[in-house]
């Protein structure tokens, strides 16, 4: 039994709990928050023994095997620090953190004590997006010649809202730019050169953001996402000979479709009763129980690699936080 915690018991959080217990040899052992009611509300959802209104709590559990840090964006590189520096692993969500230097810095403490540490990226771990990546690299359409991948929805406005305040690290870049990214480095890893530009709202973040990516093999990634309206949130992957279709929404796709130039297709089912979280939390507790450090699918290199397209994205486009 894999004993988990969660630090800060938010939104995304309860679709990890309610995942987590699909999982027979998975158990919420404890919730943390800056608030004691908001955590034994949240605690007793999901039948967890323990909830604390402090972080800091959580490190008082010697039996708590690994903790879901679902909080801000800006608290993740603190947050994943303290966790680390007390013995206990981490899934840390997305973005890691808010540059590649507090990246660097919890992969560095992570590797130096020995503590496993992982960014949850879960569309790695979707059935759909292991099936895209197994047909690219296959040759099922021959040389990949371009990545196409979008995703926007229309969020309500709210200054004080995490998507619009500067301070909390909103935007759509980080919420959820960070997924066509994601999708272009899985597919043609590091480019050679980026163009990207954003449109700011009145509170200062990039409410949309586009990207043009080039790479050493003649490949191009043409990305956006956007807070002002709902697009098709599609993975394009165009090969010489054909398609692979990533089905809306890509990031946590239950179809994946490979189009010939034949036309001849094949249609990919992955659907699913979760939201899809159980994916990245079983293989952390496999990547536990064989006493690994780091996971083999999305590595802290990885995490790194995206992170610092992130940063080179932010520099070409403007996008600058405090």
């Amino acid at each position: 039994m894999t004993r988990w915690g969660i630090l800060g018991p938010g939104r995304i959080a309860h679709k990890f709990a309610q995942d987590l217990l699909t999982l027979p040899d998975a158990q919420l052992y404890a919730v943390a928050s800056t608030n004691q009611q908001r955590a034994e509300e949240f605690a007793s959802a999901y039948n967890a023994p323990h909830a604390f209104g402090s972080y800091e709590d959580l490190l008082t559990l010697p039996d708590l095997d690994v903790v879901y840090v679902a909080t801000p964006h800006i608290k993740h590189h603190e947050n994943a620090l303290m966790l680390l520096n007390g013995g206990i692993s981490v899934l840390g969500e997305k973005p890691f953190a808010m540059n590649s230097e507090q990246v660097r810095e919890m992969v560095g403490l992570a590797r130096t004590k020995g503590v496993f540490l992982m960014e949850a990226l879960w569309s790695r771990f979707m059935p759909g997006i292991e099936k895209a990546l197994e047909l690219a690299q296959s040759g099922a359409i021959g040389k990949v010649v371009s990545v196409k991948a979008d995703f926007g929805f229309k969020a309500p406005f709210s200054p004080e809202g995490r998507l619009f305040d500067k301070a909390l690290g909103g935007g759509s870049l980080l919420d959820i730019g960070i997924y066509p990214l994601f999708l272009s480095y899985l597919i043609l890893g590091k480019p050679t050169a980026i163009k990207a530009s954003a449109i700011f709202g009145s509170t200062g973040v990039d409410e949309q953001c586009g990207m043009v990516l080039t790479y050493a093999d003649g490949q191009i990634a043409l990305l956006d996402s956007t807070l002002q309206a709902k697009t098709d949130c599609v993975g394009l992957i165009q090969g010489e000979t054909g398609q692979i279709r990533i089905h809306s929404r890509f990031h946590e796709t239950m179809g994946v479709t490979l189009i010939m130039e034949s036309g001849e297709s094949t249609e990919f089912d992955f659907t699913r009763t979760t939201h899809g979280y159980d994916y990245e939390a079983r293989h952390v507790m496999q990547c536990l129980t064989e006493g690994r450090t780091e996971s083999a699918l999305w590595s802290l290199d990885d995490s790194l690699n995206l992170m610092a397209l992130l940063d080179a994205v932010r520099a070409e486009a403007g996008i600058v936080y405090s």
